[in-house]
């Protein structure tokens, strides 16, 4: 089992023999504590030959109790985003490990130790945490939410050139420890940085995938639901692309319960449109900027939406989102280009990409969004 720094429902009287688990490289030197043992501090006041005595008087043990994760979970990054990944996996009950790394080791261990102090209500025993990647080790899925924040005003485009540097020895690490692993890109400029992770892990396309396009048809539906006071659910249409402004509204396909929308209103989104749906699609853009604008950055939605791809990798439900995966030869693209497309997620990743029938505007529309990109990644040297 990989080290890190653990703590679970059952396991706070673990034995010396099985102290493995522990958060590396945090407090002053001296000894390790037994896996699992309570934090010093204020509170940490019972004895621990006290507790061995107790759990010896209270248990007879019968085979090891060193965990063996079939379903293991790793978020690389606990910024905003990963922490809302994390508390997401933990409601969702996803997975049987959590594991979350970065290299801000003050926050990690905070943040840790809350997440740690709510399992009792999350059901969801077993969390670890650690700046070495060693504790990723066996990992089903590893999301990477590691980066530099999007700053006020500035694009995802922007971003690039600054996260390329950190992903390098991040898809490294990941890799040397979880080589079978699925990996969900977060860290934006999401599409290109899914297209940098593809080349940097060797893995074939399919285990990895962007978040890409999952969040903006998430909002788009949301803002469809709220000009027709349905719930988004029940609102069916996509947004696909790039995770970004030059995203495509495919509002040909726009239904309620199969009754096209366009059918109603032949001028929908367009400039003759008198409700001026286009807008919907304008503030699916313009969100991401006003939230972080107010807040400074965006969080929990992303944070739900990544779990909801994940539950589908997980538990091989095979559901169709949109996401970011390798589209050359589609929609006569001919770069190696990560734009979100509706693909089917299952136990193996991608498997399947569905073939959207396209207006001719609307795939001019996204051969125009892998131009944008490609205008950026022709230049990185991954």
């Amino acid at each position: 089992m990989a080290t890190g720094w653990a703590v679970g429902a059952g396991w706070a009287g673990r034995r010396a023999g099985a102290a493995r688990a522990r958060f590396l490289g945090l407090g002053a030197p001296g000894p390790r504590p037994p896996a699992g043992a309570p934090l010093r501090g204020p509170s940490s006041v019972t004895p621990a030959s006290g507790m061995a005595t107790i759990k010896a008087e209270l248990m007879k043990n019968l085979t090891s109790t060193e965990p063996i994760p079939t379903n293991k979970i790793s978020i690389v990054g606990a910024g905003s985003v990963g922490m809302a990944c994390a508390v997401s996996v933990l409601l969702r009950g996803l997975s049987d490990q959590l594991v979350l790394v970065d290299v801000a080791e003050d926050r990690l261990k905070g943040e840790t130790m809350d997440l740690q102090h709510g399992t009792s209500f999350a059901k969801m025993p077993h969390i670890v945490a650690s700046k070495d990647y060693r504790v990723t080790e066996n990992s089903s899925l590893v999301v990477v939410t590691a980066g530099v924040r999007q700053e006020k005003g500035e694009t995802r485009l922007n971003l690039v050139q600054r996260n390329v540097v950190i992903f390098r020895q991040m898809i490294a690490d990941i890799m040397a420890y979880s080589p079978k692993c699925k990996l969900i890109v977060v860290s934006n400029p999401v599409d290109i940085l899914t297209y940098v992770t593809w080349k940097l892990s060797g893995l074939p396309k399919g285990q990895v995938i962007g978040s890409g396009c999952n969040l903006d048809t998430a909002r788009f539906r949301f803002l469809i639901g709220q000009k027709l006071g349905i719930h988004p659910d029940s609102c069916h249409g996509w947004v696909l692309g790039e995770h970004g402004d030059s995203s495509v509204p495919v509002w040909s396909g726009v239904n309620v319960a199969g009754v096209l929308l366009r059918d109603l209103n032949p001028d929908l989104a367009t400039d003759r449109d008198p409700e001026h749906w286009k807008h919907v699609h304008k503030d699916v853009i313009a969100s991401a900027y006003q939230i972080i604008k107010m807040k400074g950055y965006t969080s929990w939605a992303i944070g739900l939406s990544v779990v909801d791809l994940a539950e589908s990798i997980l538990k091989n439900l095979r559901r169709v989102h949109p996401v970011s995966t390798i589209v050359k030869g589609l929609y006569g693209i001919k770069e190696e280009v990560a734009l979100s497309v509706p693909c089917v997620l299952g136990g193996n990743g991608i498997t399947d990409l569905i073939k959207v029938r396209l207006t001719p505007e609307e795939e001019a529309q996204l051969k125009k969004s892998a131009e944008t990109l490609w205008g950026i990644q022709k230049t990185l040297k991954v």
